[in-house]
């Protein structure tokens, strides 16, 4: 059991049968007298990605998930479905795409990601911040461009498109932030 007074971002806690990662907390004191101390939260289910809202009572107890985070790899996609190794343990597990479409743009084989895994079965991946991809396509570089000029599209090697600064060419190797989506840097 874990108490309201341990939540913070980043605590796995379960609800309704399911772990769910607390993504903000704020306490708000009470105006009245004998009133209780609410903790807001916000939190994400893992199973099913929804991002949601609970008030608990300051004391409250709620059931710590038999959760963990283990080091894995992405090894390849095959039928569907990726297949993910265990760092720890070398166990693989696999997961269906449309569980994990979030994050499949960013994967190359060998990607070293974070594996949730509850009740032993991996049901969430955490990317790094950061992963280097290959630019495949885009349009020709613009002479005289700088880093502040305009941006124009590019399809990666994993076929997610994002925008770049207009000096980048095909075949350059460039990091994005796996948060948003977004050009960080050449690689």
């Amino acid at each position: 059991m874990i108490s309201t007074s341990d939540f913070k971002k980043g605590v796995v806690i379960q609800l309704e049968g399911a772990p769910c990662l607390i993504v903000e907390v704020t306490v708000s004191s009470p105006t009245a007298r004998g009133a209780n101390t609410m903790v807001k939260t916000k939190y994400r289910n893992l199973v099913t990605s929804q991002v949601l809202e609970k008030t608990f009572r300051s004391g409250d107890k709620v059931d710590e998930a038999d959760f963990e985070r283990h080091k894995g790899q992405f090894l390849y996609a095959e039928s569907g479905r990726g297949i993910f190794m265990d760092m720890e343990n070398y166990e693989q597990h696999e997961m269906h795409e449309n569980e994990f479409p979030a994050v499949a743009p960013f994967l190359l084989e060998g990607t070293e990601v974070t594996l949730g895994i509850f009740e032993g079965r991996m049901i969430n991946i955490e990317l790094p911040l950061a992963v280097e991809l290959l630019v495949s396509e885009t349009a020709p570089a613009l002479k005289n461009a700088t880093a502040t000029a305009e941006m124009k599209e590019a399809l990666l090697e994993t076929g997610l498109k994002i925008k770049v600064p207009s000096y980048l060419e095909p075949g350059e190797k460039i990091r994005v932030d796996t948060r948003d989506g977004r050009f960080i840097s050449r690689a």
